[in-house]
């Protein structure tokens, strides 16, 4: 099994969770952004992987629980559990990376969009959003960071989509937003694909996409179906016109997949 065991604490990471530990860089000054039990901040601060790390959450439950979890470690000197919505729990300039999982796309670019200050000194994002991916991949695109890491990860039924974005220059970010999405990564099979699947689907994971890749969107696939065969059963126009547009990009979504080499499948 692909998980992980603290050196002080008995708990295991989830594969999830573990890959996106991965991610977090060595020496970093750590939030993560509903944190429920704080496992992450705790394992990464056991193994001496971060400097510091906030970890915070809008729930009371969980902020006890995550208190329980560092005073067992030994942790409350590297580790501060703190109970507030997103990154209001954030002094400014305390945190240069941060991680949010475990909620949907529109929320995440909600806490996002208020992190205000909080966000200034914070240079990596580590996000796993369970919906709506497309949100905020735009989200980063529109604030000055960039995509550097895309996985899709298959655990216990789910597929869990993670990104790791990097801000940058406003050249620099511009050149790769160009290469991330005015070029087709499946050309010359597919010679475009529209920003706004690009968007969806991800620009990174289309460039190397694995069997979970492919499984998600298989899957993805299947529940537009079932949602088409509602509309196609409805006597309203709107609906007919909402039928038009869903099988248009589920036709998009195909002709991609057909492309994918079979040798990266």
């Amino acid at each position: 099994m692909d998980s992980r065991t603290n050196g002080t604490s008995s708990f295991k990471l989830s594969r999830r969770l573990a890959a996106l530990a991965d991610w977090v860089p060595e020496g970093a000054r750590f939030a993560d952004i509903g944190t429920d039990h704080a496992l992450l901040p705790v394992y990464l601060a056991s193994a001496g992987r971060i400097a510091s790390a906030v970890a915070g959450d809008v729930h009371k439950g969980p902020v006890e629980a995550a208190k329980r979890q560092v005073a067992s470690a030994g942790l409350e000197n590297v580790v501060s559990v703190r109970h507030g919505d997103g990154l209001s729990v954030l002094k400014p300039g305390e945190a240069d990376t941060v991680v949010i999982a475990g909620m949907g796309g529109s929320l995440m670019v909600r806490l996002l969009e208020d992190g205000g200050a909080a966000l200034d000194s914070v240079t990596t994002l580590v996000l796993s959003p369970h919906v709506a991916e497309d949100q905020v991949r735009r989200w980063l695109n529109e604030n000055g960071y960039v995509l550097v890491q895309e996985r899709i990860l298959f655990e216990d039924g789910e597929y869990y989509t993670m990104l790791k974005a990097e801000r940058v220059g406003a050249e620099e970010a511009s050149a790769r937003l160009a290469e991330l999405y005015a070029q087709s990564p499946l050309a010359p099979c597919l010679a475009r694909i529209p920003e706004s699947l690009l968007l969806e689907m991800g620009p990174l994971l289309l460039r190397a996409p694995t069997e979970e890749f492919r499984g998600k969107w298989d899957r993805e696939l299947a529940k537009r179906e079932t949602i088409l065969a509602q509309l196609r059963k409805s006597s309203q126009p709107e609906a007919a016109e909402k039928a038009k547009e869903w099988e248009s990009i589920s036709g998009l979504i195909r002709e991609v997949l057909a492309c994918l080499p079979e040798e990266r499948r």
